[in-house]
């Protein structure tokens, strides 16, 4: 029995779909064990670009199962209108997607609170959710008051679950975000209507993927965002509301630790970062500038530009550690193509103090200063190189001081968003 998990280790938005694309081809099931419909992964396939947001990479495989885990919470119309996506391009989806039952939803409140709650904290204080109800509805979960889609079978139990808790929420939307009141009897009427659309692909996915596993099947287990934004070991609080480091492919699926076999984290070869939050590396100048343009930086969710820097090594290796990080697929070094000079940080201090470990809290994040070393720029256009050997001697130094500076080896290297441009070391 086989499972390798997939994870971002910066602050999401790594390549992780196109990596999942690509190694999907050696998996039987893809999983997905975490987040919702505010992550975007994109896929250039055939000259054809897919943007999945629920759905696992591996869909695109017409051999590979894909699972979405008990850990993720689902938006209906989101599921649907994904579904609807894959089917008008020609992907049979047909008796290849499962869907736990033990899976929460997100209803029309979580959205209406997420976005109430982001406009009344102001610029400065929000956190920059996507405002699709992700954290309200993992806090219904914390709260044992949340709606799985198991509750959809049963049209009493889910009318009684809506009720109480619609009294709370119309009662704090209309006092706090003068909001207007929602009606039980039509929010009952979509579910259960949304309910008989996804009956084919509802399946007990934990049962599912250890019977898989006791057959000796291969998993690729898949979270969303990155491990910098994990909720207990990120840059808390500008986080994510659960736990996309490979922890939480455990509780997200139902398997056990003893099944995993590697995890395999996707670092781009840049850092980027959506939204707000401490960015060490961040740059606010021409150079940024430059990146976001020649590396596309804007959210496959959202279309928001990504704050742009560079290469974070004590993140890195922070993430490395939490993780259990085995080896890296790095992403997106073309982009780094149109540069001179190549700045990676190597090490942060404060007050001219270093910093041994990666900071618990923001406020000490925002602090601290970086220390740089530089290395000389390509200035080629390297997305042809389908071998370690074919970049160029400047590109291969890059890649063996990432290596050196984690301890960590660099599988594989992606040089552009396609399929074929990645090449194993």
């Amino acid at each position: 029995m086989s499972v390798r998990i997939i994870v971002g280790a910066q602050w999401g938005d790594e390549g992780k779909g196109k990596i999942v694309d690509l190694l999907s081809e050696q998996a039987d099931i893809v999983a997905r064990y975490q987040g919702g419909a505010n992550a975007g992964h994109t896929i250039v396939h055939n000259n054809t670009k897919y943007v999945l947001h629920l759905i696992p990479s591996g869909i695109l495989h017409p051999t590979v199962h894909c699972v979405i885990g008990n850990g993720v919470v689902i938006d209906p119309a989101a599921l649907m209108d994904e579904i609807h996506m894959l089917e008008s391009m020609g992907v049979n989806i047909e008796g290849r997607l499962h869907i736990s039952h033990k899976a929460h939803l997100i209803m029309p409140y979580h959205k209406m609170l997420d976005q109430a709650r982001e406009k009344q904290a102001g610029s400065n204080a929000s956190i920059g959710t996507t405002g699709r109800g992700i954290g309200p509805s993992y806090i219904d979960k914390a709260q044992r008051i949340g709606i799985r889609i198991v509750d959809l079978l049963q049209r009493d139990v889910l009318r009684e679950k809506l009720r109480t808790n619609l009294d709370e929420k119309s009662t704090l939307l209309q006092a706090l975000y003068d909001a207007e009141p929602l009606d039980v009897d039509a929010l009952i009427d979509e579910y259960m209507s949304f309910d008989s659309r996804i009956d084919p692909y509802i399946t007990d996915t934990t049962a599912f993927l250890h019977q898989a596993l006791k057959e000796g099947k291969r998993v690729l287990a898949e979270g969303a965002q990155g491990a910098l934004l994990d909720l207990d070991h990120g840059t808390y609080p500008f986080v994510t509301s659960s736990n996309p480091t490979s922890g939480g492919a455990c509780t997200g699926l139902g398997i056990s630790p003893m099944s995993i076999t590697s995890i395999i984290g996707v670092v781009k070869a840049y850092s980027t970062r959506v939204g707000n939050g401490p960015f060490p590396t961040e740059l606010h100048d021409a150079t940024g500038e430059l990146l976001r343009s020649e590396g596309h930086e804007f959210g496959a969710t959202t279309g928001r530009s990504r704050r742009c820097g560079w290469l974070d090594i004590p993140a890195l290796r922070y993430s490395i550690m939490v993780n259990g990080i085995t080896e890296i697929t790095l992403t997106k070094l073309d982009v780094l193509g149109c540069l001179d000079e190549i700045r990676i940080c190597t090490g942060y201090s404060i007050d001219g103090r270093p910093v041994k470990h990666f900071p618990a809290d923001a406020a000490t994040l925002e602090r601290v200063t970086c220390d740089y070393i530089t290395l000389p720029g390509w200035k080629s256009d390297i997305s042809g190189c389908t071998s370690f050997d074919a970049l160029p001697p400047t590109t291969r130094a890059y890649i063996e001081t990432i290596e050196k500076l984690t301890e960590t080896p660099i599988s594989l290297v992606s040089v552009s968003p396609a399929r074929e441009d990645t090449f194993a070391r």
